[in-house]
């Protein structure tokens, strides 16, 4: 009788059926990978939100004692060029006195404590204090007052009086120039 089996020659590791097997996995994971990209892909932030995630304004038309609203991310934020009586105010505060201790130093870059840049939201509730207007009441600490429930800040943003729990918050930002700031 003549021998039927398979011939198997040595170092013949791979099949047709092996290679078959191979590239189904691979079209499978390229097809699976371009299958889920636009998935992930939609969880990006869309264009009209990353235009929001920064905003640059200029100081240079900024007096002393001026202030200025700029909007970032959908929020006022206060920018206040302070009187060297402001930043002494600020400074002078004993920390133990505040709801929400915070050094002035902290709430200000150095070498540019003349600026003051705050999100203009009250911590209470979310209103928005006025303080930025020359004709706006400023509470009892010379910084901004919340008309809705009575929150006073300091000339450091700091909660004095009222139901805030916190101070208003200082966003990230940075000085690109002399007069050029970038928020975010």
């Amino acid at each position: 009788m003549a021998n039927t089996a398979p011939v198997h020659h040595a170092g013949d590791g791979e099949t047709r059926r092996d290679f078959l097997l191979h590239s189904t996995i691979a079209f499978g994971a390229v097809g699976g990978a371009m299958a889920v990209w636009p998935l992930i892909h939609s969880m990006n932030p869309a264009a009209d939100t990353l235009a929001l995630s920064t905003t640059e304004f200029s100081l240079a038309s900024l007096q002393e004692g001026q202030a200025i609203t700029v909007v970032w991310r959908g929020k006022p934020v206060f920018v206040r060029y302070r009187t060297q009586a402001e930043i002494d105010a600020a400074r002078n505060v004993t920390l133990t006195e505040l709801v929400d201790p915070a050094p002035d130093a902290d709430r200000v870059k150095k070498d540019k404590d003349k600026y003051l840049v705050l999100v203009g939201v009250c911590t209470h509730l979310g209103c928005i204090p006025l303080g930025n207007k020359p004709m706006d009441p400023r509470g009892d600490f010379g910084g901004w007052f919340c008309p809705c429930h009575g929150s006073h800040y300091d000339t450091s943003g700091r909660i004095r009086k009222g139901p805030a729990p916190a101070n208003l918050a200082v966003p990230p930002y940075q000085f690109l120039d002399d007069t050029t700031v970038r928020i975010g």
